[in-house]
């Protein structure tokens, strides 16, 4: 079995600190603020997955979307062997902070 090494733009530090933003903006910040906006009343997840889901399982299932997610993500990060496979934890860490921004922004307009 060979040991392929694999150039990633901005390095393996870079890819770390990628990730790290994609655990804190999608899976906290997002998670936090939905979470936050269901307790509030008056708001509703408008995600086609995690929508329904929250609706028929409780917030908890928001959890298991969020993990699903992660999980899917995570294994094609892996799998690819290509410099620009960073931009598998930055879509999540920009999706995550787009989100986010936006639910503190309907939960404010309700509080």
């Amino acid at each position: 079995m060979s040991d392929t090494t694999v150039a990633v733009i901005g390095g393996r530090d870079l890819q770390i600190w990628v990730w790290v933003a994609a655990i804190l903006l999608y899976g906290i910040g997002d998670t936090a603020t939905t979470l936050w906006g269901l307790s509030v009343g008056g708001v509703a997840e408008a995600g086609p997955v995690a929508g329904p889901l929250i609706e028929v399982y409780g917030p908890r299932a928001l959890l298991l979307v969020k993990a699903t997610v992660f999980g899917s993500f995570y294994a094609v990060w892996v799998m690819l062997r290509t410099p620009g496979r960073i931009a598998v934890p930055l879509a999540l860490a920009l999706v995550g902070g787009g989100v986010t921004a936006w639910n503190l922004l309907v939960v404010a307009s309700v509080t």
